[in-house]
């Protein structure tokens, strides 16, 4: 069945209202819910289905500036559920603005399932981002609050206007009060109607190149490389076909397809560099797959193969490091085997453990969170190793955790200039920093003493631990075999352990590192970098991800991440 989109109302304040649009006169929707104010894009509203799509008007007949947008929907249509629509703006052809830098010439604002019901807003931008559809800008989001939107700065020349909706979802009866807009005056401001002039394309921007790949586009190697500012090998014709064989979309997509092209970087070095065009949580997961996949052609004892892929599973999609790993060591009979054995555990797909997690999020939901994701990581490791398959099976597993009785350490690494000692001072519980114990014997810069001060960190680590203490350790620990000291006191005491890992570029490490109180000597943060290997997700119980800024930008083992 096809749907015409609602008309949007005009909010009271919106000057771009003409005689015959609607005004809303009503805005107790709107009023004490969290709303999501989104720029209002100048293009023609479209509707896309599983089988096909249509203007405003499901009997709109054909149009040049709609060719585009029917492609697009060949490529995603068989990723949208039967009797759902998305509905969105066409902006493949110009109207009355002139856009230079779109991430694609389609854009989706809402999501309406088979009971003509409009997803939440997050569900929304998840659903949409996972077949490679991008959504407008957000402009403001909090509980709702007239002055502040009516304070909203746009640049006319530039903006046609913004959309309110609620962040809740609605069902279409509720259209009207739930969903706003606001136009800039005299909005229309071409002499032709667009439809009945000459077709001008809008100008696509180099992030384009991006979302051409999650929707499931041919990639550009060159447009990538131009997106993410580093060059990328070019054969990836072979990985694209095993990630489509898959049925692998958006970010999973294009993160198999990058990792292939990136496949010789250092993963250390990718995972900064790639986190401005892609977002920090992005990067690790296509960093994280150009440092595993060489990986699966390495020999391993089969006995031990269930484990340990499900130990990779916590790290990695599998399926699409099986294909990164095919595509780039063809014919190796190692990756082969691994693949068979992850699709016999049933670990191939996008989320293997999907079932599992939503199983204990809604048995433990009253739970302390450091509870619940030492549970989390209890269940995990009896999956791995087969003692477990079910839902019931896991929660009675995690029982003996239940009780929050147990230690908690959290265990920064990163090089120097990182921001770890500034997070750690925000954290609870005996911090104890090797920098601290060097200053404390008379200088921070002094090395000979290092396996004296790790024992006497290790002891007041090992004391900080008894019972159920909390405590934080603080310092470069660079690669695994240095974690390993601090890791084996964590799982001797049984304490919910959380690594969190900073990751700046080699360029802000060098300008922080200039103006520190204490500066680390050049040389010495030059061979930090070279031994910089960030740990994988699953080396411990839970993983945080601090970005430049010093905030946690992405997580990995918890229960409550996102899916």
């Amino acid at each position: 069945m096809r749907v015409s989109y609602p008309r949007t109302p005009h909010l009271p304040w919106s000057p771009g209202a003409a005689a015959d649009d609607l005004r809303s006169g009503d805005l107790s929707g709107l009023a004490g819910a969290e709303v999501v104010v989104t720029e209002k894009l100048d293009g023609e509203n479209t509707t896309l289905y599983p089988d096909g799509l249509h203007a405003r008007s499901p009997d709109s007949g054909h149009h040049p500036s709609r060719a585009w947008v029917k492609g697009l929907q060949g490529r995603i249509g068989a990723g949208v559920p039967a009797g759902w629509r998305i509905c969105g703006e066409n902006l493949f052809a110009r109207h009355s603005l002139a856009y230079t830098d779109l991430d694609s010439w389609f854009y989706g604002f809402s999501v309406w399932t088979a009971e003509d019901r409009c997803l939440d807003w997050d569900a929304t931008v998840r659903f949409l981002g996972r077949l490679g559809v991008p959504t407008p800008r957000v402009l403001w989001r909090g509980r709702y609050e007239e002055r502040a939107i009516r304070a909203l700065k746009l640049d006319p020349e530039r903006q046609e206007g913004y959309v309110v909706r609620t962040v809740a979802g609605f069902d279409r009866a509720e259209f009207g009060r739930r969903v706003a807009k606001w136009v800039r005056p005299h909005h229309v401001r071409t002499d032709t109607h667009w439809m009945h002039a000459a077709v001008v394309e809008n100008g696509l921007g180099p992030n384009s190149a991006l979302w051409h790949v999650r929707s499931g586009g041919e990639p550009d190697a060159a447009g990538l490389g131009a997106a993410l500012g580093l060059p990328l090998l070019p054969e990836l014709d072979d990985v694209t076909a095993r990630l489509d064989a898959l049925g692998r979309t958006g970010d999973a997509r294009l993160a198999g397809v990058l990792a292939h092209g990136l496949r010789t970087a250092r993963r250390a070095e990718l995972m900064p560099r790639l986190a401005g065009p892609l977002g920090l949580r992005q990067a690790r997961r296509v960093a994280d797959l150009v440092g595993l996949y060489p990986r699966l052609g390495q020999p391993f004892p089969d006995e031990e193969r269930r484990a340990g892929l499900t130990g990779l599973a916590a790290a990695a999609d599998l399926g699409v490091l099986h294909a990164v790993a095919a595509a780039a060591l063809p014919g190796d009979e190692q990756v082969a085997w691994s693949a068979l054995h992850a699709e016999d555990a049933g670990l191939l797909g996008p989320d293997p453990l999907a079932r599992l997690r939503a199983g204990l999020r809604e048995a433990l939901a009253d739970l302390d969170p450091d509870v619940r994701d030492r549970c989390w990581a209890q269940a995990r490791e009896a999956y791995a190793r087969g003692r477990i398959s079910t839902v019931e099976e896991a929660v009675a597993a995690s029982w003996a955790r239940r009780d929050g009785r147990f230690p908690r350490l959290v265990h920064l690494c990163g090089p120097s200039g990182s921001g770890k000692s500034t997070y750690a001072a925000t954290l609870p519980g005996t911090r104890i920093s090797l920098d601290d114990l060097r200053a404390a014997r008379g200088s921070r810069a002094e090395q000979r003493d290092n396996p004296e001060l790790l024992r006497e960190g290790l002891t007041t680590l090992e004391a900080a631990l008894a019972g159920d203490g909390t405590a934080v350790w603080d310092a470069t620990s660079l690669n695994r075999h240095q974690r390993g000291h601090v890791h084996g006191i964590a799982e001797r005491r049984g304490a919910l352990l959380t690594q969190v890992v900073a990751v700046v570029d080699e360029a802000e490490l060098l300008r922080r590192n200039a103006v520190r109180p204490h500066p680390v000597p050049a040389e010495v943060l030059t061979a930090q970098l070279h031994r910089w290997n960030p740990p994988y997700p699953g080396q411990a119980h839970r993983t945080r991800y601090l970005g430049a800024d010093g905030t946690v930008q992405d997580t990995a083992g918890s229960l409550d991440e996102e899916d």
